[in-house]
């Protein structure tokens, strides 16, 4: 049987997928929905920033360019990604939207296109992002018809917003991120959940990142001491963005959002607050309605897979997040997982 790779998605998993897959001589094909490389970043909101540093912000084979020490924001990074796929000659093909992916009775899989073209290929490497579905919980059906909703992939620059208070359902670094962005020019409360750490940007003169790495907090597999406390802490650098911060620009801090009447938001000490505004930020869901493939989905939806390899033989993953570990969920995690996953690969062919 003739052997091709269909790499679906064209973000920073799948072009360090498409990078180790060359450098392998393999046959492939990448397959993504945009019209522009690196626009699932554009897509989102203006203000973002990449969590690391340049330096350990950058895909196998070619370097970030600018200050190591600073963060790249997301055009920036866009472009990279852009010119990444053109320097380095990875066959992208754009406005490909997988809506269907099967599995043949020569074992062979087949992916339907949203124009209705179609492709087999012997094996898949799904590279389609952790930012899919943004979660919503069920208060949001509480909000009567005069509360305007926007998520995390609608939302923009506070210049959407209608007159009137916001509230930010979410406190990880997009929720403290639009928080600080609405502030600009409504007043805004932040609904908090689980107590977050936050950690300072530099220690020494050095990146946390850098002494993250240098301590294997980044490296640690999620079932292994270390790892099990990073995934559990879930903390991200404070770059201005402590509740103390905030406090000061002007924010409300609210407990977690357990109700809601008409305008009204109810939290859980008992307060609440007459809202115009909610934007949820409460992260997301996988997408996997396209992935017609028994034994390829858990039953919440999630993509099944152990480190990136499916129980469906031929068929992996790149860019989950704790694929293998903390930096799976970075940029930094991209190159070191891809590679994994294209020798696993390779060596499934072998066997």
């Amino acid at each position: 049987m003739e052997r091709s790779v269909l790499v679906i998605g064209a973000g920073q998993a799948g072009l360090a997928a498409a990078y180790h897959l060359a450098r392998a001589g393999a046959d492939y094909s990448i397959a993504d929905a945009n019209r522009r490389v690196g626009d699932s970043w554009r897509a989102r909101y203006d203000a973002l920033t990449l969590f690391t540093p340049r330096q350990f912000s950058a895909l196998p084979g070619l370097e970030l360019s600018g200050n190591r020490e600073g963060y790249s924001n997301r055009d920036e990074f866009a472009d990279y990604l852009e010119a990444y796929a053109s320097r380095l000659k990875l066959p992208v093909e754009t406005g490909r939207r997988v809506v269907r992916l099967s599995r043949l009775d020569d074992g062979r899989f087949e992916a339907t296109f949203e124009d209705g073209g179609k492709r087999q290929a012997s094996e898949i490497i799904v590279a389609a992002g952790a930012f899919q579905v943004p979660r919503i919980p069920t208060v949001a059906g509480k909000f009567g018809s005069d509360v305007l909703h926007l998520t995390t992939d609608i939302f923009r620059n506070a210049n959407q917003l209608p007159d009137g208070p916001v509230l930010i359902v979410g406190d990880g670094a997009s929720g403290r991120d639009i928080a600080v962005e609405c502030r600009r020019t409504q007043p805004v409360i932040l609904a908090t959940g689980k107590p977050r750490k936050l950690l300072p940007e530099r220690i020494l003169g050095k990146s946390i990142w850098w002494w993250l790495h240098l301590t294997g907090a980044l490296t640690a597999s999620p079932d292994s001491l270390l790892g099990s406390r990073v995934r559990a802490t879930d903390a991200f650098p404070d770059r201005d963005r402590s509740l103390e911060s905030l406090k000061r620009k002007d924010i409300r801090i609210a407990p977690r959002l357990v109700n809601a009447d008409e305008t009204t938001a109810r939290f859980s000490d008992g307060s609440s607050a007459e809202v115009r505004t909610v934007v949820w930020t409460v992260g997301y869901r996988d997408d996997s309605s396209w992935l017609d493939v028994p034994l390829a989905v858990n039953e919440d939806g999630s993509f099944r897979h152990e480190a990136g390899v499916s129980p469906v033989k031929g068929l992996y993953f790149v860019g989950r997040p704790w694929q293998r570990n903390r930096a799976s969920a970075l940029i930094m995690g991209a190159g070191p997982d891809a590679e994994l996953v294209v020798q696993r690969l390779l060596a499934d062919r072998g066997g």
